[in-house]
């Protein structure tokens, strides 16, 4: 019974401890003080770091919200803008945090938070990045910004994370790339008659010659020799040798790297057999 009341009693008390910390928050959150709402904001933002707290990290950041331009150009508001970025941040409003970070490093350039802040900026645009199949602007620019970081900080704490979250962005960018192209050659004899797989065989060309180092090498030089062999025996009949000598090319290009096992290997062997029989005709 005794248990049960002291129980009682500490949630009571902390109910009410909450109720008062509520209610002087508020006060703070409409005072004109800007100072009490700075020291407010710093002791909530660093109970936040502390306790991983996103509640406070909310609070802090209503406050920070009201003060920063009466800090810019004063000695705190280098502070003040790192801690409204860095709130952002940590409640994952990744556009608003790559933001206000991108601002900060532009602002504060000799600043001893400077490398943070970019690493920051850009991880948070590297979120922002889309799957592969939509607009890849921002991955774009999330690309740009860890390349900033990664020249500006060789050396850095972050380096080897950077490294690897811009080429997780490379590697989206080359499977659109990639994909664009496939798509051509699927869509096949639709259309114009050659005209996807002509684009496909164009589309392939410029995917291996941008990325000559990507994990769908092999895949596109294949696909881009049977582009070429169904564009040369669906041609009109006075075009067909000229595109079936090019699609000789293609193969050639693809066994100069592969060998047999590869995975295409065999699959290629039959279509250029059909193609030199093809050729013998003429």
């Amino acid at each position: 019974m005794f248990l049960q009341r002291m129980k009682k009693g500490l949630l009571f008390l902390g109910v009410l401890l909450m109720l008062v910390s509520c209610g002087e928050y508020q006060k703070v959150l409409k005072s004109e003080d800007i100072g009490l709402k700075y020291s407010t904001a710093e002791q909530l933002y660093n109970e936040a770091k502390e306790e991983n707290n996103k509640s406070k990290y909310r609070k802090a950041l209503r406050l920070l919200e009201q003060i920063v331009p009466q800090y810019r150009g004063k000695p705190q508001g280098e502070k003040v803008t790192f801690l409204f970025a860095d709130s952002y941040y940590q409640l994952g409003d990744d556009y608003l945090a790559g933001y206000q970070f991108e601002r900060f490093t532009q602002a504060y350039p000799n600043s001893d938070k400077i490398e943070e802040a970019a690493f920051k900026s850009a991880k948070s645009y590297y979120f922002l990045s889309p799957r592969y199949d939509l607009d890849q602007t921002e991955t774009l620019k999330a690309i740009t910004e860890l390349q900033k970081y990664i020249d500006s900080y060789p050396d850095g704490e972050n380096i080897e994370e950077a490294n690897k979250l811009a080429t997780d962005l490379r590697v989206k960018l080359e499977k659109k790339a990639y994909q664009i192209a496939w798509e051509y050659y699927n869509k096949g004899e639709a259309g114009l008659p050659g005209q996807n797989y002509k684009a496909a065989v164009v589309a392939f060309t410029n995917f291996l010659n941008e990325y000559p180092g990507s994990p769908f090498r092999e895949e596109a030089f294949y696909y881009r020799f049977a582009a070429a062999y169904e564009l040369a025996v669906n041609s009109y009949e006075f075009l067909i040798k000229e595109r079936l000598t090019d699609a000789q090319i293609y193969y050639n290009n693809y066994i100069r790297y592969y060998k047999e096992g590869s995975p295409y290997y065999e699959q290629i062997q039959a279509l250029n057999r059909d193609l030199e029989s093809r050729l013998q005709n003429f």
